[in-house]
């Protein structure tokens, strides 16, 4: 445990309920969760939180990004006896914390606040870029598909995932989901010619799909957007969308999409 100057430490009750907003780079980690193998981004932060703290606080988060998924804005909690201050404790872990992990903002919650079962609704959004040749700077956040996509015929797939469904033919097949009954509130397809980056703009033909749902099964964003970018392509018509939701087999849907595009953007509570 780090020794602090009395200035830091303020009088809290016994036991805190800390939340922290989180933004990562999953390129480099196997996701959220800690596993037997593997460095995960929860296991790294639990180890950091313990070096500051003194205690093992297990760290809930809103949602499980599997690897390479990355999260501008991750909600996680964890409980604890320390007296330190907020921005004390979120200070100190960005001080010991790799850079491909920054927590944005850190506040003491309510005891009964849990990131993932008060969530009302998750946005995630995935980007692609529609070249043969894309920007050394984008390869770790966007999936590449060489080929004509058919924006139109996309974009006519997008409105048989809204509302409540049986997502059985979106998951992966080792999902553990009790339930796999969804309610997606929006779901939206934007393309653009340029992306800005550090004041610089990006050239190609870029397409950002955004996903909002009250949750989410493993694969479930992956899976969608394989599925419409299949569309694109010509290989499903986007009316067969219907008919692979009610027929609930994944075989029946198109390819996962790889991780790398995948961005947790919000949490809204």
């Amino acid at each position: 445990m780090l020794a602090y100057p009395p200035a830091c430490l303020v009088n809290y009750p016994s036991m805190r309920n800390i939340r922290l907003l989180i933004q990562y780079d999953g390129t480099d980690y196997s996701g959220w969760q800690v596993q037997p193998e593997g460095t995960t981004i929860q296991g790294i932060l639990q180890e950091k939180i313990r070096r500051i703290t003194g205690e093992d606080a297990k760290l809930i988060a809103a949602g499980r990004t599997d690897a390479g998924v990355h999260a501008l804005g991750q909600v996680a909690s964890f409980r604890t006896s320390t007296k330190l201050a907020p921005e004390v404790i979120k200070r100190a872990l960005n001080a010991v914390l790799p850079d491909a992990v920054r927590i944005t903002d850190a506040c003491d919650a309510a005891g009964g606040f849990h990131p993932r079962y008060d969530a009302r609704s998750k946005i995630y959004f995935y980007m692609i870029a529609v070249d043969r040749t894309v920007s050394p700077f984008l390869h770790r956040y966007i999936w590449r598909v060489p080929h004509r996509l058919d924006q139109g015929r996309m974009r006519c797939a997008l409105p048989f995932f809204k509302g409540t469904h049986d997502f059985s033919s979106f998951r992966a097949s080792d999902c553990g989901a009790k339930s796999t009954v969804r309610t997606v509130s929006g779901i939206s397809l934007e393309s653009t010619d340029t992306l800005p980056f550090m004041g610089a703009a990006l050239n190609g033909s870029f397409i950002r799909i955004s996903i909002e749902a009250d949750a989410f099964l493993r694969h479930m964003v992956r899976n969608i957007v394989g599925t419409i970018v299949e569309a694109g392509k010509g290989k499903i018509s986007p009316d067969d969308m219907e008919k692979i939701l009610a027929s609930r087999d994944r075989r029946r849907a198109g390819p996962t999409a790889p991780a790398q595009g995948l961005f947790l953007e919000k949490v809204n509570y």
